[in-house]
């Protein structure tokens, strides 16, 4: 039996012999895993993800290089620490 034979045998043991919790784990994992995989199937995910690359492409929106978002965040969390004082 080769390994991924063995997982499958596994697994489907596991899921033929598993109680209602541990189903309802093992189906959250699955959708979990499908709903990574399968972004690009989402067609109103990606024209968000076109239309905001062509915004940054034709200048429309100046996006932020990494150094900029570091000091963004870095300065918003010296903000919010300050409000904590």
């Amino acid at each position: 039996m080769t390994p991924i034979e063995t997982l499958r045998k596994r697994a489907k043991e596991y899921i033929d012999n598993a109680d209602e919790n541990s189903l309802r784990r093992v189906n959250a994992i699955l959708e979990i895993d499908n709903n990574a995989n399968g972004w690009w199937k989402d067609k109103q995910f990606v024209a968000e993800l076109d239309k905001r690359y062509n915004d940054i492409e034709s200048g429309k929106d100046k996006g932020y290089t990494p150094d900029e978002l570091v000091a963004s965040v870095r300065e918003h969390k010296k903000n919010k620490d300050a409000g904590k004082a």
